[in-house]
Parts: structure tokens; C-alpha cells; sequence
């Protein structure tokens, strides 16, 4: 069993930035229409982190089919994640801080990474809640801890603070 541990995100800071402006780099010259946005704890100003760092990839509709083979050509699939005609998400366990990226249309059901953020980075309270939840999962199981990330994440979907970013 995966044992889900956190630190505080300063200590990752540095390299999940540095780290992510070379991928956004990387990415830009496969897929220059494409919006760059680092997501994930390590994108917050405070708050704990698993010590990875998130990218999520927006582009049109048009451009998925073509980024999910750009993507597939850099990245190796998250075969653990799930796959729809506007989602795929792709990982690179060997990068340090480890990474992964999470391509999507812009506008679609799955284009809410960004929005996570934003909410979180603006909501001091929301911050502090799911960081709660995290200390709560310290040395769980991964499993346990997802299950329990999804469903905060679903009810953030339905505060006002989350829909005024449509």
C-alpha cells in the first residue's frame, strides 16, 4: 500500500517553479496555442504538498486529439487516471520534483485544475480545510487519501467562490 506523506510546500517551491518554467517551455514549443498553468499545492503561496508538481495543459477542442499525441510523445500516460475525449492526464515519476500534467479542453467538464487554485490561493479557509484533510490522511493509504480529495474537491465545485470563475 502507497503511504501518502506532506510537507510544507516552501520546501519545494524553488524547484516545482523552476521545474515548471522549463516544462512550460518544453511544452510551448510543441504546442505554442496551448495555456500553460501550474496547479496543484506547489502552486500556492502556503500549504502542504506531496512534493510534486502539477501542469495543467488547456487547449481548444480542435487541438486536443493533437496534443494528447504531442503529450504522448514527451510524457508517459497516467494509466492510473482516467481518460475522456477531454481529459488525459500524463506523468514523469523520473523528474525532480516529480510531475505530472493534466491536458484538457478549455471550457470543458474537466478544465477546473486552474479554478482549484484560484480558489484555494483566494480562500484562506478552503486552504486551511483541505490541508486539515491532509494532516488527517498523514501515513495513509493514497487510496483512502483520493477518495477523500475528490469529495472535497466536488463540494468546492459548488461554492460561489468556484462558480464566479465561469
Amino acid at each position: 500500500m502507497e503511504e501518502v506523506r506532506f510537507q510544507d510546500s516552501s520546501a519545494f517551491r524553488e524547484a516545482a517553479e523552476s521545474l515548471f518554467l522549463a516544462e512550460k517551455a518544453k511544452l510551448l514549443a510543441v504546442l505554442p496555442e496551448a495555456d500553460i498553468q501550474h496547479v496543484g499545492s506547489t502552486s500556492l503561496p502556503r500549504g502542504l504538498t506531496k512534493g510534486d508538481l502539477d501542469i495543467q495543459v488547456r487547449v481548444r477542442a480542435d487541438r486536443f486529439a493533437e496534443a494528447v499525441v504531442m503529450l504522448s510523445s514527451l510524457y508517459e500516460r497516467n494509466e492510473g487516471s482516467s481518460s475522456t475525449e477531454h481529459f488525459r492526464a500524463f506523468k514523469d515519476d523520473g523528474a525532480v520534483p516529480p510531475l505530472g500534467i493534466q491536458l484538457t479542453v478549455a471550457g470543458s467538464e474537466t478544465d477546473f485544475f486552474w479554478k482549484f487554485r484560484e480558489v484555494l490561493a483566494r480562500n484562506e479557509s478552503y486552504l486551511q480545510e483541505y490541508d486539515s484533510l491532509k494532516r488527517r490522511y498523514e501515513g495513509c493509504g493514497m487510496d483512502e487519501y483520493r477518495a477523500e480529495k475528490k469529495a472535497f474537491f466536488e463540494r468546492l465545485m459548488t461554492t460561489e467562490a468556484f462558480k464566479e470563475l465561469d
